[in-house]
């Protein structure tokens, strides 16, 4: 069963575009949106105002009214951070934890989220908890997370509040404390949080800090599913795969695992490989079981991984011919469709390295060709062209990874451009 996944940036390239566009949400309709004058907001951004610069920065980070561009994005938002703005300094952060246009650097990502939050900057407070929570870029300390997150979470940012909830739950950097958990996860519901929703069901089931409910349990999961939630879908899916609180459905069971596993959770997708594997509403199918195995593996899940290894250690038991026939292709449009989603993104995460890496040459480069500039001595004038030798090295380089990230882009546009898969899933 899936409790909130705690794991930091499991698929980096959608959590960071997340955290951006909260960011981007807590400013002014200008930095999203697509009505305001694009040639007027770039002429306010080179007069050098900071907000603009922010705005501007985060169109290019989002790609609202423009192509989506990191480099541009960095280009625009580093000036505005300079000048201390809080949303710019947080943006900086999220670019360095993830490497989007920079090498990634979680020591340069902390100090930047540090300097937003000493302003008061609730995202950039609840960005610095993570650090703390995770031990990336700083001292683990979940005590500095518990206060980072209540900070922001007094500003009503209902992720921190969900956070807050789960340190009482856990005892993490506080004592554990279920009314505490309870209260903070419903304030964090009553401003729209599902992930709140899926971990008052949680506790409902488990009748932690209260009677054991599993009607109730059933009500915040329905809640969380509705609005999108692929951990309460999940959860949903393992309660009526195992007959937990309700009557054993295997049909309903593989809908709402289904309806998870599209989304990229792999508690459900490691679920329906157990199903695929022992034919639980399903005839038993060693390729689509393998497949669902490997995927959420894949992903870093540890029952994923340790059924994964046990299965083909089964199949290769079984001959070659099984072996060799379960690892052909599975056949099923879902398993199709996640394949697809994760080449998507591990070539986003490709592109964004090279990208990254052909910022951090031209960086270099600037640095030699800059080396010595308004002196005129005889010993500057050699070290200037050892320097410009050294350069056009460092501009080659970035020239062969952008080639690269360009080769990646017309295959990831010849992907996306593919018609999309539809699997079959039964309503629930």
């Amino acid at each position: 069963m899936g409790l909130l996944n705690r794991t930091t940036v499991a698929a980096f390239f959608v959590l960071a575009l997340a955290s951006a566009a909260r960011a981007g949400a807590q400013e002014p309709a200008l930095a999203t949106s697509q009505g305001s004058d694009l040639s007027s907001l770039r002429e306010r951004a080179a007069t050098g105002d900071a907000q603009a610069q922010f705005a501007l920065g985060n169109r290019y980070f989002l790609g609202v009214g423009v192509v989506q561009d990191y480099t541009q994005a960095l280009i625009w938002t580093r000036p505005s951070a300079d000048q201390r703005f809080a949303a710019a300094q947080n943006q900086l952060g999220v670019m360095y934890e993830h490497g989007f246009a920079v090498l990634r650097d979680y020591k340069r990502a902390a100090s930047y989220y540090r300097l937003a939050a000493n302003q008061g900057y609730a995202l950039a407070q609840y960005n610095l908890a993570r650090q703390f929570e995770s031990g990336n870029g700083v001292k683990h300390d979940y005590r500095q997370a518990f206060d980072w997150y209540r900070k922001a979470a007094d500003q009503n940012l209902s992720q921190a509040e969900e956070e807050v909830g789960y340190f009482y739950q856990c005892g993490r950097g506080v004592g554990r404390d279920y009314a505490q958990a309870l209260a903070w996860y419903q304030r964090s519901a009553g401003h729209g949080n599902s992930n709140a929703e899926n971990q008052l069901g949680y506790m409902a089931e488990h009748g932690w800090g209260q009677p054991q409910n599993y009607a109730e349990a059933f009500s915040w999961y329905y809640k969380a599913a509705e609005h999108g939630n692929d951990t309460a879908q999940e959860n949903i899916g393992y309660n009526f795969q195992n007959g937990v609180g309700v009557k054993r459905d295997y049909a309903r069971a593989m809908s709402w695992l289904y309806k998870a596993a599209g989304q990229g959770n792999s508690d459900a997708e490691n679920q329906l490989g157990w199903m695929y594997q022992f034919g639980q509403g399903v005839q038993p199918d060693d390729g689509k079981a393998l497949a669902w195995y490997r995927l959420s593996a894949d992903q870093g899940n540890i029952h994923g991984r340790n059924n994964l290894q046990a299965f083909s250690d089964d199949l290769q038991d079984r001959g070659d011919a099984v072996w060799q026939s379960a690892n052909a292709a599975a056949g099923d449009a879902a398993i199709a469709q996640a394949q697809r989603r994760v080449r998507i993104q591990d070539l986003h995460s490709r592109i964004n390295t090279l990208e990254a890496e052909a910022n951090q040459q031209d960086s270099l480069a600037d640095q030699l060709e800059h080396t010595g500039k308004g002196k005129s001595d005889g010993i500057t004038k050699v070290f200037n062209a050892m320097g410009s030798v050294g350069a056009v090295k460092f501009r080659l380089e970035a020239e062969k990874y952008r080639a690269e990230a360009a080769r990646l882009r017309q295959e990831l546009a010849g992907i996306e451009n593919q018609s999309q898969f539809s699997a079959y899933v039964p309503a629930p």
